[in-house]
Formats: C-alpha cells, structure tokens, sequence
C-alpha cells in the first residue's frame, strides 16, 4: 500500500493512494470543499492581465459581496478529492489564492519579495477609481509607517496598522458570512515593514482557521509596490494631507527610537528564510 505522508502550511497529512483518501477522512469535520477540485479547465490558468474576467456576483446598490467559501463557479465538489489536490494546486500553481477559491484578482508586477505578490501603483489608483469594481468585492490598505509617517501624509483610506496586536485585531474583527477584502500592505518603501505584517497575517490566519484548512479569513493579499514614497510621487491627489514624512525624518528622531523598540518586540529573533511562495 502507498503512502505519502507530508506537511503544508504547518499542519501534516498522511495520503493514501490507494483509498483515495478524502479531505473528509483525513480531517474528520473538515468538509470537502470546492476549491480542492481542479479540473482540466482550470489547469489552463489566465495570466494577471486576463483575471479581470473572473467577475464576483454584485449586491443591490452597487455593494459587491464577497462568494462565501466554495461558492466559485469554477471549482467543483468531488467526494473523491482529498487534500492533495489541494496541496498540489496551491503548491504548483502560483496564480491561486491561499484557500483555492479563485485566482489573484489583480494583475501583479515582480517585487522585491518573491514570497509575496505584489501590485503597482496605478493598479491602486484603478482600484480606488472603480476599475475593478466587477473583479473585487471589497479592499483595504494597510499602511505599516509609524503613526507620525501616517499622520504627515498617507494614501486616502488607509488604516494605519503597524504592531503584531493591531494584526490580531484585524484578524478577530472579522465576521463569519461577511465580505472577505483583499488587502493591500504598504510602507515607506514596501521593503521591511509592510512585508513582515504581510506575513504574519497569513501565518496568524492559518493558526486562526486551523481546523478549517484550507479556509482563510484573508486569502488575498499584496504589497504596494515601491511604497508610500513610490505612490505619492505619483499620485499626489489620492494623499490625504498631501505630504511625505519620511520614517527618518529629522523632526522624529525620538520617535523612531520608540517606535523600532516596541515593534522589535515582537520581531526580535525572527530569522531571514529563504523566499517560498506563501500560500496565496
């Protein structure tokens, strides 16, 4: 009897290929979702410039609502699936978000962050203009800057999220059968700060839904792309003051002494890995 025993995402599984064992018996409650079904179809995925056509069903009064989890028309059921389909589709096909649900809905550029998708700067202003509206239900951007940074000039309606507890918050504020926004990390330059917050979220959303692999209250994410810095020189009137306090700024000196110690709090003794795509 063949059996391939292996771990993703922190959580392993043991395969029978025999039994084609299903998510169900593998997971006990774990419900076989629709996302774990990839069909012929579906292994021809789109390119970024091409997921626009992915559309999401709209709410009366222009609210976009987001499908709740299985709900793709793509992705269908099968009881013979187990979680190795699942596994290998988020494994091996760098275009699907972290739960299987659908593909990015934005087109992304390379970043600095192989491990990370990443979005530009006009793509931002598209998405604040209604450019996706049919593509994306919802959308927040997390602005990782100290709050003086924030507070001198940022992007208009972004939530200035900086420390590992506002990350929880935003995680536990989240409502079952309530849209899921994709979310958009940047700080000053889209290279320290906004990349590890990125990442604890998803490492935090995995431990969160644990018992509901491979479900994500999150499962899309990106980065801004050259940051703050990038995008207000380019986009000025999307900035509210219309400013640019860079984090070493003279005037904050002891605010920069603050703020570092209290996020290498949660940040101390965390080790580089080398790149691997998280599971987006």
């Amino acid at each position: 009897m063949d059996m391939d025993t292996f771990t993703f995402a922190d959580v392993s599984f043991t395969y029978d290929d025999e039994k084609d064992t299903s998510l169900e018996e593998l997971r006990g409650s774990l419900p076989v979702f629709s996302p774990l079904r990839f069909t012929e179809t579906d292994k021809r995925m789109r390119t970024p410039h091409d997921t626009h056509s992915t559309k999401r069903p709209r709410q009366a009064g222009g609210i976009h609502k987001s499908l709740s989890f299985g709900d793709h028309p793509v992705y269908q059921p099968s009881p013979s699936n187990g979680v190795k389909n699942a596994v290998s589709l988020l494994m091996d096909v760098d275009n699907v978000i972290g739960d299987g649900t659908a593909i990015f809905s934005l087109p992304t550029v390379k970043g600095k962050h192989s491990d990370l998708k990443s979005i530009d700067s006009n793509t931002l202003v598209g998405l604040q203009t209604g450019l996706y509206q049919n593509t994306v239900s919802g959308y927040q951007i997390i602005d990782c800057r100290y709050p003086y940074e924030y507070n001198g000039g940022h992007i208009k309606g972004a939530h200035n999220i900086y420390k590992e507890d506002d990350i929880l918050q935003l995680l536990q504020a989240y409502q079952p059968n309530t849209q899921r926004d994709i979310l958009i990390f940047h700080c000053e330059f889209s290279s320290e700060r906004a990349p590890k917050l990125c990442r604890l979220l998803r490492n935090k959303d995995r431990e969160l839904n644990s018992d509901k692999y491979p479900f994500l209250t999150f499962p899309e994410l990106y980065i801004l792309d050259g940051g703050y810095k990038s995008f207000y020189y380019s986009n000025k009137s999307y900035c509210e003051p219309i400013n640019y306090v860079p984090m070493l700024h003279q005037d904050h000196a002891a605010d920069v002494r603050h703020f570092r110690s209290k996020s290498k709090s949660w940040t101390a003794g965390e080790k580089r890995k080398s790149p691997q795509r998280l599971l987006f």
